[in-house]
C-alpha cells in the first residue's frame, strides 16, 4: 500500500509518494535541510485512505533538499514578417532537487 499526497510549490502541484525525487522552482533553503511542503491531498493507491483539504490539509509533508541547480537554457525567439525584425534571449531557471521523506 503506497501513500501519495498532492503538493504546492512555487506555484505549481506535484503528486509524489514516499522516496520520490522531484525538480521544483528555487527554494531558498541549503542543501541537505528538511523543510515542510503544503499539503492539497493525501490518498492511498488502495482507495482505503483519503483526506483532502479546502484549500489546504493541515498536515506538512517533510522533503530534504538534494541539490541546487540551474536548468537547461530556454530559447526565446521573436521576429515580425517582413521587417527584418529578430531577437533573440534565452535564461537558465534556478531548480531545486527534492527528495520526499515522509508524507
Amino acid at each position: 500500500m503506497a501513500k501519495f499526497a498532492v503538493i504546492k510549490t512555487g506555484g505549481k502541484q506535484y503528486l509524489v509518494k514516499e522516496e520520490d525525487k522531484i525538480i521544483v522552482d528555487r527554494i531558498e533553503a541549503k542543501e541537505k535541510e528538511k523543510i515542510d511542503l503544503d499539503t492539497l491531498m493525501i490518498f492511498s493507491d488502495d482507495e482505503k485512505e483519503f483526506e483532502m483539504g479546502n484549500p489546504l490539509l493541515g498536515k506538512k509533508v517533510i522533503a530534504e533538499i538534494v541539490s541546487q541547480d540551474k536548468g537547461e537554457k530556454i530559447k526565446i525567439l521573436r521576429f515580425k514578417a517582413k521587417v527584418r525584425y529578430r531577437k533573440r534571449k534565452g535564461f537558465r531557471p534556478y531548480l531545486t532537487t527534492l527528495k520526499i521523506i515522509k508524507i
